[in-house]
């Protein structure tokens, strides 16, 4: 049986972080992955070119049951950090939006895997891929039985990620061992996910399938400003992502189908031309086939000339557009989720280490804990903030 001084179970962003960290100090440590290749959502990501942090990111942008939790990781080791990092290996990088890192062109996510395996090395990680985990069990120190061997350490680190993706080889691995050790897990959910609608709401959504609009969508107190994208099955796109990770079941979501228009501006559009059609004004602010589907589902005349409209209808017509309420009728599922939502409680963890407060030694890291990020690289920081406090630990 080979022994390590800490074993990390996971060989995405947050377990390969946590590794040459602890690597650095002098640990002797083992990255124990069951994929054929380390960072395989890291690879995916972004559409191959791995949005791998945000400018933006503060605690405030991520979800948890114990909102304060991320905050001290998050303020040890920055988006700033990692971005040093990122330039100290000359990978090309851009700002795309809303402060979102990429990497700079096609498949360019694997220099992020790249420059991982090399501090992992520099820092004598060794890493074993293909080796499934049979059982973990705890003596005076842990063992992991695995498909390719038995291995001790002095210190467990669960970096398995959650339940999103499957196809990657996502499971619940991590809530297993809280389980087995009895850690708390709040109750999980997809987030950053496609809206799914009744047949009643699909039956006008459908007809529309790629078309996107620029939104104000909102999910009780949360609000984002982006794209919106109907699909076969319901809405998509940004917006919708973001506040699919606030959405719980039976709620509605409210969107603002002109975030930028004034609520007389109908009425404007009617003292300009009188004799132009309802529809023909809409869609001077919004996609021809939205508006017009917009205006049916509002049960307005939209072949009716604005000047036999009063001000009173184009006004109720506006608040609608600006509030249009809808109910999913559920998610597309972790097939399609970006994240989870959900995960080990905080609450027994360590915030400055990550470490189980009631079974020593024992560390959750990265998208397994109940903290989860904005969409635009939220969640890689949080990877990199948790696996770095962890680092210093293990």
């Amino acid at each position: 049986m080979r022994a390590y001084d800490g074993i990390i179970i996971g060989g995405g962003a947050a377990g390969l972080y946590a590794a040459f960290h602890a690597g650095r100090r002098g640990r002797r440590v083992l990255v124990i992955e069951h994929n054929s290749e380390v960072g395989a959502k890291i690879l995916i990501s972004g559409g191959g070119r791995c949005n791998f942090t945000n400018l933006q990111a503060s605690p405030e942008r991520f979800i948890s049951a114990n909102p304060h939790f991320a905050r001290s990781a998050l303020a040890r080791h920055t988006q700033a950090n990692f971005v040093t990092l990122v330039k100290k290996h000359g990978i090309a990088f851009y700002e795309k939006t809303l402060g979102q890192l990429f990497c700079d062109g096609p498949r360019s996510s694997q220099n992020i895997v790249r420059m991982l395996l090399d501090e992992c090395y520099a820092a004598g990680v060794d890493i074993v891929c293909g080796a499934r985990v049979s059982a973990v069990r705890r003596a005076e120190r842990f063992v992991v039985e695995t498909s390719v061997g038995a291995f001790e350490g002095e210190t467990l680190t669960i970096a398995t990620g959650g339940l999103p993706i499957p196809k990657l080889g996502a499971s619940g691995f991590a809530f297993e061992i809280a389980d087995q050790f009895g850690v708390p897990v709040v109750p999980t959910r997809p987030g950053l996910v496609p809206l799914t609608f009744s047949e009643r709401d699909l039956a006008w959504m459908r007809p529309l399938s790629g078309i996107s609009a620029d939104v104000r969508a909102h999910a009780g107190k949360a609000a984002f400003r982006e794209a919106a994208l109907f699909t076969h099955r319901g809405l998509s796109g940004p917006a919708v992502l973001q506040v699919s990770s606030y959405w719980a079941p039976g709620d509605a979501i409210h969107l603002n189908w002109l975030p930028d228009a004034a609520e007389h501006l109908l009425i404007e559009r009617k003292r300009e031309r009188p004799k132009a059609q309802l529809k023909t004004a809409l869609a001077s602010v919004l996609p021809e086939r939205l508006a017009i589907a917009l205006a049916a589902e509002a049960d307005a005349a939209q072949d009716t000339v604005l000047g036999d409209l009063k001000d009173a209808v184009l006004i109720e017509l506006m608040g609608k557009l600006k509030a249009w309420p809808l109910t999913p009728v559920g998610t597309e599922g972790y097939v399609k989720a970006e994240v989870m939502v959900g995960g080990v409680d905080t609450n027994a963890l360590s915030q400055q280490t990550m470490e189980a407060r009631e079974a020593p030694g024992l560390f959750f890291i990265g998208e397994a804990v109940d903290v989860t990020g904005w969409l635009g690289g939220y969640n890689f920081q949080w990877a990199w903030s948790s696996g770095w406090a962890a680092g210093q630990a293990i």
